[in-house]
């Protein structure tokens, strides 16, 4: 769009976005951005200033040129750069800590009023927030625009935090003490959450496992399920057919704003005749192309994908484990090890290990995952269960083991192995025999076989979903409207 029409300019109705500072929502709510924008709107994209030199690290110096109705702009996060890593995840406590405080609320607020004040007279018509950034709810109400909230997480976890105030009531949370972990407390049935029949405690996020009541992540969870009431509209990525009993005790919650559920998102921008965003990435590491080439040598259904994501790590002892699992089990593997994977270490596993697997392994930093994950030769996937993976899993049918590692990821894997029968479960201590034989079973077992083939329905029905003038795309329909509306 040419900047030169000051009239068209003025009618377009402007979205200001803005992402949790970590790499599976930058992700989700670009996706977001790129729908939006699609739509007509003109977008602001908004990173903290940290993770804005990461992505342009990343992607390249001009990546975030972007067009001139699709801007990045950044803002402080009052949070100091510890060690010299530029390129490792920030400290989820420390971030949650500065989110609970509002610390990212005054420059946020100084953006908006910038943004205003722009002169190709586009005023701010509504504020697109990550749910787990509640300030900018706060922002949008103060400039009389609708806050929209995007959960980028999974309905049952949505709907597992917001029994954060009930756990508290019910004398559940926060833990009486340390034992309660141990001593079979949270294997407790919780019968009375509509729409999650079966579920136990221990599958609910796991923020509430905490003896102190004044846990920064806990008690930012809870002023989070407080705060949302206060949007205008929820988003949440997953589309009907998936998690229609959890959707449906969503809606009949009464304080809550009407939920949409309007993925998978990356199956609507699939869809675009003409994308001209198509090239810019989400990554805010740098990606190893090389592993799709090392896929076309293989072949089809029979190399494991493993990645834990953005935010997990481990212990020397569980690498090297999970290490000796894949290599006995004999199957060709792609093993994404970030350089922070470890606690505290390298990422460094046993020349044995490297000798074994020489042939059919192949260990990256970071990889194009929906990429890989679509590739005729993966038949599994080893995840910890956040939910952008397990997303992208599903819409490229493929299976799953299952080690989630926290937060909203033990809910993910609950549904996962019980409710939608794509997943198997590892143990949290993680043996190689367990490895071993759960990765055989996957890729070359009867069980493996029945998830492949279930992995496949949902791949069609998320398909269905989203198109024209299905579920999914109805609700997007739904949410822009009422952004196009200005109501509160």
């Amino acid at each position: 769009m040419a900047m030169g029409s000051k009239e068209f300019v003025a009618n377009k109705p402007h979205a200001v976005c803005v992402p949790v500072p970590s790499q599976s929502h930058i992700k989700a709510m670009l996706e977001l951005a790129k729908l939006l924008h699609h739509r007509g709107f003109h977008i602001t994209f908004v990173n903290t200033e940290f993770n804005h030199k990461r992505f342009l690290r990343s992607q390249g110096p001009n990546s975030l040129d972007g067009l001139p109705d699709f801007r990045f702009e950044a803002i402080p996060d009052g949070i100091p750069v510890a060690g010299s890593n530029e390129d490792a995840t920030q400290d989820v406590n420390v971030v949650t800590e500065a989110l609970l405080k509002d610390q990212l609320l005054a420059p946020f607020q100084e953006l908006l009023v910038k943004l205003n004040g722009h002169d190709i007279g586009l005023p701010v018509t509504c504020v697109v927030s990550d749910g787990f950034m509640p300030f900018a709810i706060t922002a949008a109400g103060e400039l009389g625009v609708p806050a929209v909230v995007l959960f980028s997480i999974s309905a049952c976890s949505f709907l597992g935090y917001k029994q954060y105030p009930t756990l508290v009531e019910k004398g559940l949370a926060p833990l009486e003490d340390e034992s309660c972990l141990t001593n079979g407390f949270l294997d407790k049935v919780l019968d009375w959450i509509p729409g999650m029949k079966g579920i136990r405690l221990r599958d609910l996020p796991t923020h509430f496992r905490t003896t102190n009541p004044d846990d920064v992540l806990f008690n930012f969870c809870m002023e989070i399920m407080h705060r949302v009431d206060k949007a205008s509209a929820v988003i949440v990525h997953t589309f009907d057919a998936l998690e229609s009993q959890v959707l449906e005790a969503l809606s009949s919650m009464p304080k809550l704003p009407p939920v949409y559920a309007i993925g998978p998102q990356q199956l609507h921008l699939n869809q675009l005749p003409e994308d001209p965003l198509k090239n810019m990435g989400y990554s805010l590491w740098k990606e190893e192309t090389e592993c799709l080439k090392w896929l076309d040598s293989k072949e089809p259904n029979s190399v494991i994908y493993v990645s834990f994501g953005s935010i997990a790590v481990m212990s020397p002892q569980k690498l090297v484990e999970f290490g000796w699992g894949l290599a006995n089990s004999n199957v060709s593997f792609i093993w994404v090890i970030r350089p922070d994977l470890v606690l505290g270490e390298s990422a460094i596993l046993p020349p044995e290990f490297v000798a074994e697997t020489k042939e059919r392994g192949l260990i990256a930093s970071w990889c194009p995952q929906e990429q890989v994950l679509n590739h005729p030769s993966v038949g599994g996937f080893l995840t910890h269960c956040g939910w952008n993976s397990m997303i992208e899993s599903l819409c490229a049918g493929v299976p799953m083991l299952c080690w989630p590692f926290f937060a909203d990821q033990q809910t993910n894997c609950w549904y996962a192995c019980n409710e939608w029968g794509i997943g198997m479960e590892i143990s949290n201590d993680v043996k190689r025999d367990e490895v071993e034989k759960l990765v055989k079973e996957l890729m070359k077992g009867e069980m493996g076989v029945k998830m492949r083939n279930k992995a496949l329905e949902w791949k069609k029905l998320a398909e269905d979903a989203t198109a024209p003038h299905a579920s999914s795309s109805k609700n997007l329909d739904n949410v822009v409207n009422l952004m196009l509306s200005k109501e509160i």
